[in-house]
């Protein structure tokens, strides 16, 4: 599946897919529009679509959605804002997505996320100031971005956080006194 380049419309047809795997695609350019017809999808995979640059819009449409990989999507240079109408989105996998210099703040709409990974996103400067309203996130991993400058006060907000990873974060200077209301680390 390696030289895979399209897919076609009639993808969206697929109304039983649970989990449609895409990984290592890296000549995949973009996902059809039809992606958020999938009802049932509750895994997407990407992971490795390096040539993929962008989410469209209909992502948001996906219902069931409850795992999206992204990892080593080097290419994509932001979210949908309609990534935040997933709500069953459970796991969020930005691993090593290069472009990303921001997320929407749409991300604070996601209220099943409980596992979000941002680990190497390398030109990530900073959070949303609405992350704290995520308020089934257990776990932030932040580690290795080296250009992120500081995190909002809403941080303090994320009540169930059990493990915040912040290593190598060589360009933030202080933490938010919020930080100290996290109890569950």
């Amino acid at each position: 599946m390696l030289s895979l380049q399209k897919l076609p419309s009639s993808i969206g047809q697929l109304n039983a897919l649970h989990k449609f795997d895409l990984s290592r695609c890296s000549n995949l350019k973009e996902l059809p529009s039809s992606i958020g017809q999938l009802n049932a999808l509750q895994e997407l995979d990407l992971t490795w679509c390096s040539s993929l640059k962008e989410l469209l819009s209909s992502i948001g449409q996906l219902n069931t959605l409850q795992k999206l990989d992204l990892k080593r999507c080097s290419s994509l240079k932001e979210l949908p804002s309609s990534i935040g109408q997933l709500n069953a989105l459970q796991e969020l996998d930005l691993i090593g997505c290069l472009g990303f210099k921001e997320l929407p703040s749409s991300i604070a709409q996601l209220n099943a996320l409980q596992k979000f990974d941002l680990i190497r996103c390398l030109n990530l400067q900073k959070l949303p100031t609405s992350i704290g309203h995520l308020n089934a996130l257990q776990k932030l991993d932040l580690t290795r971005c080296s250009n992120l400058r500081e995190l909002p006060t809403s941080i303090g907000q994320l009540n169930p956080l059990q493990k915040f990873d912040l290593c190598e974060c060589s360009n933030l200077k202080e933490l938010p006194s919020s930080i100290g209301q996290l109890h569950a680390l």
